[in-house]
């Protein structure tokens, strides 16, 4: 199809919108947007909230131890749409599609959304009583199998009972045309229509899992992307909607740096991958092996996931990057913010602040200051924005948080066992 002919549909008076073409050898792109916590609070009550929101996170990540055609969603950041820290897309469930907004989730294999009557819902919910391709999944297939908590109904439906973060979400396991992108309408996707739920965790209009097992998304597509697919994360501070998701083989960058993809089959839906060392500008810290050390019976090991804000690190490796960062800033005044105990509260010279990389098997990532640094709107307070791992909660678990991977693109190869990451600008 010639380019003249493609339509390029997008829309910048809403928070979220599709930037999408039709011909054949061009990206179609999907956006995704941040939604920070609060315009109404301060930069410092909305660092705060963060931090507290990625201890649910960490919770949900411990619980998890019990592609040939390609289309790119744009990423990008918002406010106001979801309650708390996490980047979305906006997808059309049904026939006639009805749109919802998704939380993206690289460490969760279902998706589901709120329902009609949903009991502890939002407002905005998909009814699925008007569209004409829906269905229940009976008990028995092997999707039900498949669902966490399966329970069968008396109308020998299939249920799903199970928590995330600190909800419980009780869903009707269902399937239904669903569109990311338009020319890839996926019929009969499965997912969960949540009936009932408690709690604060959950995103208010549902959630896209990016995982690795048999019903996450890109499990569901795989004849179509090849269980393949990059992100490009824009800063919190980003106003412009230029993020994007890419799904499937082609368009992937075809040089980049990668280190392999490890399998824990303990944790199976998470992206873990082989972290070697820490550098803080051209020194080598003296971290323990064991601080990095992959074990798929305690779940140790480091992953990327896409829904925690600031990376957490083990305490060894952590406690060697905050000592180390401190003794640069020699004689700079080191004060705390919440979890984020190397602050200062006096201007630092941007050519005093060593930069950040984190080694991995067949692959060094060096950050830029936005990707490791918080600064207050003043600039009267700076942080370094990673904290160690809590006790009791994920202690041995090195989670490589969102912020790190802004302006980055990162590739899931899944086929090929691979992780890829990339400088891109998408702010």
């Amino acid at each position: 199809m010639a380019s003249s002919q493609c339509l390029l549909l997008s829309s910048l008076a809403i928070i979220l919108s599709f930037s999408l073409t039709q011909c054949l050898k061009t990206p179609t792109d999907l956006q995704v947007f941040h939604m920070y916590p609060s315009n109404h609070l301060s930069w410092l009550d909305n660092v705060l909230k963060m931090q507290t929101q990625d201890k649910a996170r960490l919770q949900f990540l411990s619980s998890l131890a019990v592609g040939g055609n390609r289309s790119v969603v744009s990423i990008g950041w918002g406010r106001n749409i979801l309650q708390s820290p996490t980047y979305i897309v906006k997808a059309k469930f049904g026939t006639p599609g009805q749109t919802l907004i998704l939380a993206l989730d690289t460490s969760n294999d279902n998706a589901w959304i709120p329902c009609t009557a949903c009991v502890g819902c939002g407002t905005t919910v998909f009814a699925q009583a008007k569209s004409t391709t829906y269905k229940k999944v009976p008990c028995g297939s092997p999707q039900c199998g498949q669902v966490l908590g399966p329970v069968c109904s008396p109308d020998k439906t299939c249920a799903s009972n199970f928590t995330y973060g600190s909800s419980s979400i009780q869903t009707r396991v269902s399937q239904d045309t669903v569109k990311l992108v338009a020319q890839d309408p996926l019929p009969n996707f499965t997912f969960g229509c949540i009936e009932q739920t408690s709690g604060g965790s959950i995103p208010p209009q549902g959630l896209l899992g990016l995982g690795r097992g048999p019903l996450s998304f890109m499990s569901q597509t795989n004849s179509l992307y090849k269980s393949t697919f990059s992100y490009c994360l824009p800063s919190f501070k980003s106003t412009k909607f230029t993020g994007s998701l890419r799904l499937g083989l082609v368009g992937q960058p075809p040089k980049m740096k990668t280190t392999p993809l490890l399998k824990n089959p303990r944790r199976s839906s998470l992206y873990y991958v082989k972290m070697v060392g820490i550098m803080l500008g051209n020194k080598v810290l003296d971290i323990p092996p064991t601080a990095f050390a992959f074990n798929p019976t305690t779940g140790a090991g480091t992953v990327f996931d896409s829904g925690t804000s600031y990376t957490t690190l083990v305490k060894p490796a952590y406690t060697a990057l905050s000592t180390e960062f401190k003794k640069r800033m020699g004689k700079a005044t080191v004060s705390s913010l919440g979890g984020f105990d190397t602050c200062y509260t006096i201007p630092i010279p941007i050519t005093t602040i060593p930069s950040i990389t984190l080694m991995f098997d067949g692959m060094n990532v060096t950050f830029q200051q936005d990707n490791f640094l918080i600064k207050s709107t003043a600039g009267s307070t700076t942080c370094l924005a990673m904290a160690a791992a809590p006790d009791n909660l994920n202690s041995v678990l090195n989670v490589i948080g969102n912020m790190q991977q802004q302006n980055h693109r990162i590739l899931f190869d899944i086929p090929n066992s691979r992780l890829g990451v990339a400088p891109q600008m998408c702010s």
